[in-house]
């Protein structure tokens, strides 16, 4: 993926998610992203004062991308209960079609910047339609969950539209269960609630 022009910021982001899907998280340099574009290494240091400081900045483009999938997908229906099982159908398909990408968009912690949108942010919101916003870790809990299961190969399904099914099945079960819980949620706070 050689570097002729353009945004030299953007190329070295997406030279480092392919070395992210080959090598994982940390099995490349800045120096290898700078090569695989066809600069050199001062060159991508004008944009990324470190290896941390691309991979940060790789973490937040995954994590907006995640947001605009689930977004996108939950737009299409019109109840709510229907939006968060896209949301939660999507969340695990992002998972099992590209794994080592997912693991790093929650693998870094950032408290200095902002995500738009972030997938916590659509979860979040679709939840407080049902009054159940105070129940979005649970929720996020049971999604992630059986994302990291099936992408860590814990979990395999024979017939691949099995994995939308039981997303949509383990959605339901959470949603079930929490309307029959009485409020308030307590407070669960993450790095990224804590930054809000």
């Amino acid at each position: 993926m050689p570097y002729h022009h353009g945004d030299l910021r953007v190329a070295l982001l997406d030279a480092a998610e392919e070395l992210v899907r080959s090598r994982g998280v940390d099995g490349w340099s800045l120096r290898e992203a700078s090569a695989q574009v066809g600069v050199s290494p001062s060159a991508a240091y004008h944009h990324f004062a470190s290896r941390d400081a691309l991979v940060r900045a790789l973490s937040h483009r995954i994590l907006s991308r995640i947001g605009t999938a689930v977004r996108d997908a939950s737009a299409a229906f019109d109840d709510p209960g229907s939006r968060i099982v896209a949301i939660g159908q999507t969340y695990v398909r992002f998972a099992l079609d590209d794994p080592a990408v997912w693991r790093l968009a929650f693998g870094v912690d950032d408290p200095e910047a902002p995500i738009s949108p972030h997938p916590h942010d659509i979860l979040a919101a679709e939840l407080d339609r049902l009054d159940l916003g105070g129940a979005v870790f649970l929720l996020w809990a049971a999604m992630h969950g059986l994302a990291a299961l099936l992408a860590d190969g814990l979990l395999r399904f024979d017939d691949p539209a099995a994995v939308d099914v039981e997303a949509d099945r383990l959605v339901r079960a959470v949603l079930s269960g929490l309307a029959g819980q009485p409020g308030p949620w307590p407070t669960v706070r993450s790095a990224y609630t804590d930054r809000q």
